[in-house]
């Protein structure tokens, strides 16, 4: 499961995923961790034809039956297997609410030495990454303060040569039973597939297309900064 990862910035989201940027620029952290606000971009809501829009949101999706904003359990991350069923998902998911998580990198844990070890993905081609995610809209019924908010879909990684290496094994399972996870990620021909809600093959990406390998002590360091862009 993702528990952090980069940012690029808005300028540079506006351009790779043509979206206008005519409004003010937004602030977000340039790392970011659960319940940090994220820039996602999703099929502009207030438009009878297909535009893409910008929106900021809270990373942890807020379903519409909680109570806060402040969730007591995970939702930054979402099993792919489990939308249609899962109660914080299965109406966004019925809904054609995706979007597209822009991401420099993330990080995931490796524990093949015995400890955790950060390793740090990108990809190979120098892009950004499109992270496949649903989005929701939540209204705080006391407040009237509206929260958007967004989650990125995992698949089932056991089988895959890089992505399987990655989080704490379970020696009391085998290594086809892990249940080790990926993100979920698109590829430029897929964007407007995904955000059109059209059926689309939920995949993990190839090896080749990962630049990855243990992060640098300089971005350790920086993790808690939480400097705005």
């Amino acid at each position: 499961m993702c528990t952090r990862y980069i940012t690029p910035e808005q300028r540079a989201i506006e351009a790779y995923w043509r979206i206008d940027g005519r409004k003010p620029p937004d602030l977000w952290p340039k790392q970011l961790f659960p319940r940090s606000p994220g820039p996602f971009i999703r099929r502009r809501k207030d438009v009878a034809g297909y535009e893409r829009e910008l929106v900021v949101g809270q990373w942890a999706l807020v379903p519409w039956f909680a109570k806060s904003a402040k969730l007591a359990y995970a939702t930054v991350n979402a099993r792919s297997e489990e939308l249609t069923d899962k109660a914080s998902y299965k109406l966004p998911w019925a809904r054609g609410q995706r979007c597209i998580i822009p991401a420099e990198s993330f990080d995931e844990p490796n524990w093949e030495s015995g400890k955790n070890v950060w390793w740090r993905f990108a990809r190979a081609d120098g892009k950004p990454w499109g992270v496949a995610g649903l989005w929701n809209t939540w209204t705080d019924k006391e407040s009237g303060e509206v929260v958007e908010s967004y989650t990125m879909l995992t698949l089932n990684a056991d089988a895959h040569p890089l992505m399987s290496r990655m989080h704490k094994p379970d020696p009391k399972l085998g290594p086809d039973q892990q249940d080790k996870r990926s993100l979920v990620l698109l590829e430029d021909h897929e964007f407007d597939q995904w955000l059109k809600a059209r059926p689309s093959m939920l995949k993990l990406m190839p090896v080749e297309v990962f630049a990855a390998g243990p992060a640098a002590q300089a971005s350790d360091v920086a993790d808690r900064e939480n400097t705005l862009l």
